[in-house]
C-alpha cells in the first residue's frame, strides 16, 4: 500500500517493545502537567472521540473558535511540554526536512474512539512532513487522496510503528476507522496513543 501513495513511507515495527514501553512512560510524565482534553468541533461544539494533549513549542487545538496552533494548554495556561529527544530523533533520522519538529500531537484512543477523515493543512510549510508514531492497541488507518471523497485504502497500525506523510501524500485526506480493542499490553488501561509531529512555520 505504501507504494501507491507517493511519498507515503511506512516503517513497520520501527520502536522495539523496550523503546515502546520508554516512550510511554515519558508520555504518562508529560500529560501530569499537560493533561489530556477532549476538543470539540468548531461552531458545532460537538465533542472529539479523543483526548488529546500537545508536546513542544506549540500545540493544535479545537474548539468553537477554530482549528489553531498555540504555545499553551487552554486550560492549564502552561506552556507545553518539550518534545521528547527520542521522539525529535525518530523526526531527524525518517523525515528528510531538515528543521526540527514544532509540534507533536498526543491523540489517545480509547475502545469506539475514531478519527473522520481529515488533512493536516493549519501549517505554514508543507514541504515539511506529517510524522506519526503509534504506541498500544492497532488501529485501521484510511487514506484517500488529495481531494475529498474517491477511493481509499486501509492499513493497520500497530504499536511501534511508524508512518511518514511527505510529497504528494502530505496533503492526502486521512482518518482512523476504528482502534481494535486488546491487540497490545502496553498500555496499562489499554487503548492506543498516536503521536503525530508537525512543523507548523516556515524555518
Amino acid at each position: 500500500m505504501a507504494a501507491m501513495k507517493p511519498g507515503l513511507r511506512y516503517f513497520p515495527g520501527y520502536l522495539d517493545r523496550n523503546a515502546q514501553k520508554g516512550l510511554a512512560d515519558t508520555l504518562r510524565e508529560a500529560v501530569k502537567s499537560s493533561p489530556l482534553v477532549q476538543p470539540v468541533m468548531p461552531r458545532t461544539g460537538r465533542p472529539f472521540t479523543v483526548r488529546m494533549s500537545n508536546l513542544g513549542s506549540l500545540g493544535w487545538v479545537s474548539d468553537r473558535a477554530g482549528y489553531r496552533y498555540q504555545p499553551v494548554h487552554p486550560d492549564t495556561g502552561k506552556p507545553w511540554p518539550p518534545i521528547p529527544e527520542m521522539v525529535l530523533e525518530i523526526w531527524r533520522k525518517l523525515s528528510g526536512y531538515a528543521h526540527d519538529p514544532e509540534a507533536c500531537l498526543v491523540n489517545y484512543y480509547r475502545e469506539g474512539a475514531k478519527m473522520g477523515l481529515h488533512r493536516d493543512e493549519d501549517e505554514d510549510d508543507f514541504s515539511a512532513p506529517v510524522v506519526s508514531i503509534s504506541l498500544g492497541d492497532t488501529a485501521v488507518f484510511r487514506i484517500g487522496g488529495e481531494e475529498r471523497g474517491g477511493k481509499t485504502e486501509t492499513l493497520k497500525l500497530s504499536s511501534g510503528d511508524v508512518l511518514v506523510m511527505g510529497g504528494p501524500s502530505r496533503l492526502c485526506y486521512h482518518g482512523i476507522d476504528r482502534v481494535l480493542s486488546g491487540t497490545s499490553s502496553l498500555l496499562k488501561d489499554g487503548g492506543r496513543i498516536n503521536l503525530t509531529l508537525r512543523r507548523v512555520t516556515r524555518p
